[in-house]
């Protein structure tokens, strides 16, 4: 449904990813920030300007991957962590960590469950998949949803960063609550 509306779009866009990297058969590993493919068998590869039509329209669920930055090991006994804030596409919802060639089953049923709230429950809600440029979790985790039997799946693989470049508007998100390891 949405997808023929954004064919004119996608005739008129250009190349939004590296070219010459080919999708791996399994999920991608380290590094994960590295030139990342133009496809992704069975989802549609959208640049900032039709990522930004879909978020306009409001008909499809904008899934956060970043993952958190982890604490460092060596931290003095006692000190306070803060994560670094995470800003993101207005009305994304933020599932991190959920990108990594390898997960626990606790977070894949994190995704799951997130996937499954965001969409209510339905396979063939669209859903679009981002992270920031040059970075696999965002490919990883719309993979994941493919292979979770989301039919409607959009990978926007410039993420946050080409997002803002066009200034279009970011705001602080919070992780959706539950997850793993928190």
């Amino acid at each position: 449904m949405i997808r023929a509306g954004l064919a004119a779009l996608m005739l008129l866009a250009g190349p939004v990813v590296a070219q010459g990297v080919a999708e791996p058969e399994g999920y991608r590993g380290q590094p994960y920030r590295a030139p990342v493919p133009e496809t992704l068998a069975g989802a549609v590869v959208v640049d900032a300007k039709a990522a930004h039509v879909l978020w306009q329209r409001g008909e499809v669920a904008f899934v956060d991957v970043l993952p958190r930055a982890p604490k460092p090991a060596n931290l003095p006994a006692g000190t306070i962590w803060r994560d670094k804030p995470r800003l993101s596409i207005p009305g994304a919802v933020w599932l991190p960590n959920t990108g990594y060639e390898r997960i626990a089953p606790e977070t894949e049923a994190y995704l799951r469950e997130g996937l499954a709230e965001m969409t209510g429950g339905d396979p063939g809600h669209p859903v679009l998949f981002f992270c920031l440029e040059d970075c696999w979790m965002s490919w990883n985790a719309a993979k994941r949803a493919l292979e979770m039997g989301y039919s409607e799946v959009y990978w926007f693989p410039e993420g946050t960063d080409g997002w803002g470049v066009e200034g279009y508007p970011l705001e602080r998100v919070e992780a959706r609550p539950g997850e793993p390891g928190t």
